[in-house]
């Protein structure tokens, strides 16, 4: 049985890797006892718990206020992941960390993979992006996993909701719910990317490695399929990105191959399968 430290354990993807990864002994301190960016914490519970695997499923992923609060995001998404890779080596535990798609600039038409080259359009994309960076120049038994839009049941310490409980809890026969039309991506429910993390910590083919539910997808087809499965009356509307007021930009096209993960025989569920999944977790 494996011991696990896992940080960021509250959150949509903690809670997914507490709840299935049943074959492990995990240890997930609240936010209030343990942050990846309090070093000396991470040091004394790692001496203390002593896990063969150190996850880091926290970030500061509010992509627009990473924008206002760029320090804040370099120390979180980057300096603490990269001291905490190191202090997982120090401890001779295999570290996990997640990233994110947004490591692109979405100018490609295809699912983009491990080998294309990164070019981050937002603060927050371009601190995930060094944290990357600071991980793999150690050199150590590390897996640095994209992934995107995940959604699961967690109930958010911030309140914030995912995407997906955002459309479906939208008042029904009141004013449509407005839904990027023109931005492609690969959201992924918690899950699913949790099983996948299983594996990969299971291997020990260490290195980095894109993890979604597969097939690119617009945001609006996402929230219209979402909608016919719950079986809700809940209207949608089609709008342009550039009508969506944000702070940061998002890339237009940033959807994942699991090509890589395919080749561990590590196979990714379908995004459509993905809210199958969520939907019937919450039945």
């Amino acid at each position: 049985m494996k011991r696990v430290l896992l940080v960021g354990g509250s959150g949509q993807l903690g809670t997914a890797i507490a709840q299935r990864w049943s074959d492990c002994e995990i240890a997930a301190p609240s936010h209030a006892e343990l942050t990846l960016e309090c070093g000396e914490r991470l040091r004394e519970a790692l001496a203390r718990i002593r896990p063969d695997v150190l996850v880091n499923a926290a970030a500061f992923a509010d992509v627009d206020r990473c924008e206002s609060e760029q320090q804040r995001a370099f120390e979180v998404n980057a300096i603490a992941v990269g001291d905490a890779a190191r202090a997982a080596r120090d401890a001779g535990a295999v570290f996990v960390t997640v990233s994110t798609d947004y490591v692109f600039d979405g100018l490609a038409g295809s699912p983009y993979a491990e080998t294309d080259a990164p070019h981050p359009i937002s603060v927050y994309g371009i601190s995930k992006l060094a944290g990357e960076y600071l991980v793999e120049r150690l050199h150590t038994r590390a897996f640095v996993v994209r992934t995107c839009g995940v959604y699961g049941t967690a109930t958010s310490p911030s309140r914030r909701h995912p995407f997906i409980e955002r459309v479906l809890s939208q008042p029904r026969n009141g004013e449509p719910a407005r839904v990027v039309a023109d931005v492609h991506a690969s959201p992924t429910y918690a899950g699913d990317l949790a099983d996948a993390l299983a594996r990969l910590v299971a291997s020990d083919a260490y290195g980095l490695y894109h993890a979604v539910d597969t097939g690119p997808v617009s945001w609006y087809d996402f929230a219209r399929e979402a909608v016919r499965q719950a079986g809700v009356d809940v209207a949608l509307k089609p709008i342009p990105a550039q009508e969506w007021k944000a702070q940061a930009i998002r890339p237009r096209f940033s959807a994942l191959s699991t090509a890589k993960l395919s080749g561990l025989g590590i196979e990714m569920p379908s995004w459509q399968a993905g809210i199958k999944a969520y939907l019937s977790s919450l039945r």
